[in-house]
């Protein structure tokens, strides 16, 4: 591989990562064009921590031979038990805390198989290899994404030549970056999510973060609470709030997300989400069948939770339905995507009557009206009610127990 071939890879890895090309296909183009241009490669694995609620970080696997199985693969932390044990085995964590950028074993000239791993490559005819760390000053770091590993071996007979070393480790420092790049944008995507919601994440990260930027959008709208929170937290010991917290509201944004949903707002123990594809009768029906998804999991929760002596409640909802403005509504300094308008507080109020009337869901009229007809069979009226706030009486509904 001579210097035009270096300078023409690297080039093609500094276009792909500020076009966001996906971190598997950089590789896997990577590997290729250095294959074609001479440099033998037959297999990489690179890691690359992120910023994520329930993932470590991701692992990328190439081979020569074809497509292998979990080639993208998201990992949990290492730091208990299996997984800290082979954490511990692996070179990289020797690169980590040895401060040392490369370990090299030419196995066909001897070299030790001394990390994890490395005696199966060998029996599997690879004849060389070289494990790469390329850490992220505190500038650069995101979270624990700190560094990017990476190891690369050999069927070739003479191992890795010179050159070939020499290319490796002028090359693969752009791949770091280019791969860091897109993990980035990962992750910028991944925060808006989670802490957002889908359908905001979404948009706040596309640019619209404009102060007072709104639209007017018709939705279904949910909000659920937990009974008996206040009394329940009075008389719970302080390290269990967050996981009583933490089951009931995982089972809640679950559902919705699995039927469509965005949520919006976790407010103490109550979750604001919205249903908006366009159909309302579509909607409504989602809604449906995300309250039903609570409910079924709700009995295995409660059941889990009583078995082993931890305090467990039920999930009250209200469903309403109407227009309300979407946006960006705060200060200069600290800005929220949310809805407001009357159709909001008004859902709100249906929920807080669950309690009142001994009911686990209350919808609007107008929700049950904007339902398809097989579901509105399955409701019954509770009359009207006073809510605090609205100028009228609202007609209720909750579901017939017999049809749920």
């Amino acid at each position: 591989m001579n210097d035009r071939d270096l300078h023409e890879i690297n080039l093609w890895l500094s276009q792909e990562g500020y076009r966001g090309t996906d971190e598997a296909d950089l590789i896997t183009g990577f590997c290729e064009l250095c294959n074609a241009r001479g440099l033998p490669i037959d297999r990489v694995l690179a890691i690359i921590d992120t910023l994520h609620p329930d993932f470590e970080g991701r692992a990328f696997h190439w081979e020569s031979t074809g497509p292998v199985p979990d080639a993208v693969r998201e990992y949990e932390a290492s730091t208990e038990g299996s997984a800290l044990e082979s954490w511990r085995a692996s070179v990289f964590y020797h690169l980590m805390t040895e401060d040392i950028d490369e370990i090299h074993r030419p196995f066909m000239r001897g070299a030790p198989t001394d990390f994890s791993n490395m005696r199966e490559l060998r029996e599997a005819g690879h004849t060389d290899y070289i494990a790469m760390i390329h850490r992220f000053t505190e500038n650069g770091r995101v979270g624990e994404m700190d560094a990017f590993f990476s190891s690369w071996t050999t069927r070739d007979p003479d191992g890795f030549s010179e050159d070939a070393l020499r290319a490796l480790r002028f090359l693969v420092p752009t791949l770091a970056l280019a791969v860091k790049c897109v993990s980035s944008i990962r992750i910028i995507g991944t925060i808006a999510d989670v802490y957002l919601g889908r359908d905001a994440g979404q948009k706040v990260v596309s640019g619209q973060i404009s102060r007072g930027a709104v639209e007017k959008i018709d939705a279904v709208i949910w909000f659920s609470d937990l009974h008996n929170y206040t009394s329940i937290s009075d008389r719970t010991e302080p390290e269990q709030i967050i996981p009583f917290l933490n089951d009931y509201a995982g089972l809640v944004i679950d559902a919705v997300h699995d039927h469509g949903g965005s949520v919006l707002k976790l407010v103490g123990d109550g979750v604001l989400a919205i249903f908006r594809s366009g159909d309302r009768h579509a909607d409504c029906a989602a809604a449906l069948d995300a309250e039903r998804t609570v409910h079924r999991n709700l009995g295995k929760l409660n059941a889990r939770r009583m078995a082993a002596a931890m305090p467990a409640t039920e999930v009250y909802l209200g469903l309403h339905v109407g227009d309300v403005l979407y946006g960006n509504i705060g200060s200069q300094t600290r800005l929220d995507f949310t809805v407001v308008g009357p159709a909001v507080n008004q859902v709100s109020r249906i929920s807080q009557l669950c309690t009142s009337v001994d009911r686990d869901v209350l919808m609007s009229r107008d929700f049950v009206e904007a339902c398809p007809d097989d579901r509105i069979a399955e409701m019954v009226s509770l009359g009207r009610y006073a809510l605090r706030g609205v100028g009228r009486a609202t007609e209720l509904f909750t579901i017939d127990p017999e049809r749920r």
